[in-house]
């Protein structure tokens, strides 16, 4: 790709740094949980509709597709972002601070939406410049099943005209600004649900002989689920059982009936996923009949393993050592036991998902995901917006 170009973008990505901080800003003060995303997809509309960008609204419902078509002939290559938020309470003391009570953009996809929008303004700028097409969808619900990915995919967004590659990102604030993360294979896991219940006999509690205590019996339930990373699978297996919800009773001398617990697993290997549910009922089954109790287990299979192809990701990287130099293109070492929805496109095409650095310790941007104080450093909205630009059009000239 001509030198000239990549520097054009990179300045008019830079022109475009404060409208990418307002654009950025107004969808962090107004974070909508997954599918109820109306409002953000009114906004995206709005700003594509300024730029003269076609578009369509309301796929899968809350999504946006939006369409920069150059000179004709040449591939299509997609790029992706999401825009739902986390049922968090924001705790920054910001100006931009969520208006929303319980919700909060605190996974970053207010800057994914933001970077892909100023890459499709890049982009429809710069038309003239390039063959081919790119197609940007902005997607619903990736913090909930059954995965806003899967329903985009559904409604036919791989399609008229066909996707030949697509990249997507995630914010990381393990990575400076100005860097991108990258990895072959495996990238992130397959994040299942579980929802059990443990069924007691309930009593007053200084009788608790005359009782089935599932508060007892989930205690040792949710520890023995442990033992099927370190006990009853290959200890090179990547495995997390978490439970994250525990709840039963109402007060301190009343031993309940029933004790509720909501959990996730996480695996990274296709063949020992189906497996664990079996693991689970057989820690239950012992558990309960030994005290007396009984239970229910309900097992969700979530989103696939993410799996990235390696020609994109030979791709991402030449664009990533040309755009920000080889010094910023790192290799992830290990795969995340995070999950990702974008796995359902990278079932029907080829694709990368990369991490694009926010962190900036001077500012106080290095928080983890999910967390009520996250924030991201603004700097890197140019930065990604530019990078996105110059690796759809890599894309299309490799293809």
């Amino acid at each position: 790709m001509a030198t000239d170009l990549k520097r054009k973008i990179e300045a008019f990505s830079q022109e475009l740094s404060p409208k990418l901080v307002e654009i950025r800003r107004h969808i962090h003060r107004n974070p909508e949980l997954s599918y109820r995303e109306y409002e953000t997809m009114a906004y995206i509309s709005k700003i594509l509709s300024e730029h003269h960008i076609p578009y369509k609204k309301g796929v899968a419902d809350t999504g946006v597709v939006a369409l920069i078509e150059g000179e004709p002939g040449g591939k299509v290559v997609a790029i992706r972002a999401d825009i739902d938020a986390l049922p968090i309470e924001e705790k920054n003391d910001v100006s931009y601070k969520s208006k929303n009570p319980g919700v909060m953009h605190a996974c970053g996809h207010d800057l994914h939406a933001t970077v892909a929008l100023g890459a499709a303004i890049n982009l429809n700028h710069f038309k003239k410049s390039f063959k081919g097409t790119v197609k940007i969808i902005f997607q619903p619900g990736e913090e909930k099943n059954p995965g806003g990915a899967s329903l985009m995919v559904k409604a036919g967004v791989l399609e008229n005209p066909k996707v030949d590659m697509i990249f997507g990102l995630h914010s990381d604030s393990r990575f400076q600004v100005g860097e991108i993360g990258y990895r072959y294979g495996a990238a992130m896991a397959e994040p299942d649900e579980i929802a059990i219940k443990i069924k007691g006999k309930g009593g007053h509690g200084a009788a608790p002989h005359l009782t089935v205590d599932p508060v007892v019996i989930a205690a040792e339930v949710i520890l023995a689920l442990q033992k099927i990373a370190s006990r009853m699978i290959d200890p090179t297996e990547n495995i997390v059982v978490t439970i994250g919800k525990i709840e039963g009773g109402q007060t301190t001398n009343v031993i309940p009936d029933e004790v509720n617990m909501l959990g996730t697993v996480r695996t990274l290997n296709p063949e020992l996923t189906p497996k664990i549910p079996g693991m689970i009922e057989q820690i239950l089954k012992g558990i309960t009949s030994a005290y007396g109790g009984d239970y229910e287990l309900n097992y969700d299979f979530g989103y696939p393993v993410v799996m990235n192809d390696d020609q994109a990701n030979d791709i991402l990287i030449e664009a990533g050592k040309e755009f920000l130099g080889s010094e910023n293109v790192k290799e992830i070492p290990m795969p995340s036991m995070g999950g990702e929805d974008f796995s359902f496109y990278l079932q029907k095409v080829k694709g990368t998902f990369y991490r694009l650095g926010t962190a900036n310790p001077e500012k106080g941007t290095t928080g983890y995901w999910h967390s009520s104080h996250y924030d991201i450093n603004e700097d890197a909205l140019p930065v990604g917006a530019g990078f996105m630009a110059y690796l759809a059009l890599k894309a299309l000239e490799k293809l």
